[in-house]
C-alpha cells in the first residue's frame, strides 16, 4: 500500500546561520524535484530516416512547500531571508509523514512574500539533487 501526504518538518544547517526547522502547512499541494537528467520532449527531435535524436538536459532539484510563518517566535521569514542573502548553501531535510526523508544541500530561491491573513508563505528549496535517505 502506498502512503502519501504531508510533509511534516523541514531543518536546514548553515555553517555560518546554524540550524533550524520550518513547519509546513498540512493537506496543501507541496512538489519536488529530485533533479537529474530529462529527455527533451520535442515531437520534432527526429531525423529523415526515422530514428529518433535524443536531447538530455540536467535539472536542478527542488522542494516547494507551504510553511507556516511565525513571525513572533522563530522569526521564518528573517531567517529565510538571511538564508537566501548568504553565498554559502546550507544542508536541508524534508521529512514525509510516510517516514520518507530527503536530503541535499542548497539554498531558496524565488520570492519569500507571506500571506499575513494565512500565516504562511511558499518556500522553495533548488538543489543540484535531492537524495532519500
Amino acid at each position: 500500500m502506498a502512503v502519501h501526504g504531508d510533509i511534516t518538518e523541514i531543518t536546514f544547517n548553515h555553517p555560518t546561520i546554524g540550524q533550524g526547522v520550518f513547519f509546513p502547512k498540512a493537506a496543501e499541494g507541496n512538489t519536488y524535484d529530485v533533479g537529474g537528467f530529462r529527455n527533451s520532449d520535442d515531437a520534432n527531435n527526429i531525423a529523415g530516416d526515422g530514428s529518433l535524436i535524443v536531447t538530455k538536459n540536467r535539472v536542478r532539484g527542488f522542494f516547494e512547500v507551504t510553511i507556516e510563518n511565525d513571525m513572533n517566535v522563530r522569526e521564518d521569514l528573517v531567517t529565510l531571508a538571511a538564508l537566501a542573502a548568504s553565498p554559502l548553501p546550507s544542508d536541508w531535510t524534508f521529512t514525509v509523514v510516510n517516514g520518507a526523508v530527503w536530503v541535499g544541500s542548497g539554498i531558496p530561491v524565488g520570492d519569500l512574500m507571506p500571506d499575513i491573513n494565512s500565516g504562511t508563505f511558499t518556500l522553495k528549496v533548488a538543489s543540484g539533487g535531492f537524495k532519500k535517505i
